[in-house]
């Protein structure tokens, strides 16, 4: 499995539907995921660090997880079958994993809330990932265009 991180949500300017951006831990490659609008928000909200007055569904859910006696371990994007992605989220409860099918976007906001660690599985990372080679002239611009990413480059109006 290879650990990802969320490096960025908004909005993609071409096709101006919600993304998700995760990148390998070096920055090396990432993997863009189109997500609802709902989803974009509450991965915005815990990346943004903004307070809300009342729970949000992925709050009532890590609220739950824990109010069973269990935690989150990590979420896993698992597949990649005809443009979409699966995932799970692997609870612990009493040392028993348990395994939940998700949408990754669901798992990534509720990972994020958790502060458990996000994984693609190694099976579909050539599927999945975009991975520029060591010589290839496009690797620079590539990390350069990661340091500098934020949510903001994602919003309309830019």
């Amino acid at each position: 499995m290879l650990r990802m991180n969320v490096k960025a949500v908004g909005i993609d300017r071409e096709t101006l539907l919600p993304v998700v951006i995760l990148t390998d831990e070096r920055e090396e490659s990432y993997v863009p995921l189109v997500i609802g609008p709902a989803e974009a928000n509450a991965i915005a909200v815990v990346l943004e660090n903004v307070e809300t007055s009342r729970p949000l569904t992925h709050d009532l859910l890590l609220s739950t997880v824990l109010a069973l006696g269990a935690t989150v371990d990590r979420i896993v994007i698992t597949d990649l079958t005809d443009d979409v992605y699966y995932a799970e989220v692997c609870l612990v409860q009493q040392g028993r994993t348990l395994r939940i099918d998700a949408r990754p976007s669901d798992a990534i906001a509720l990972a994020l809330r958790a502060g458990a660690p996000i994984f693609v599985d190694e099976k579909i990372a050539p599927y999945a990932m975009a991975i520029p080679g060591e010589d290839d002239p496009e690797m620079e611009q590539f990390r350069s265009f990661l340091k500098d990413l934020s949510p903001d480059d994602f919003r309309k109006g830019n």
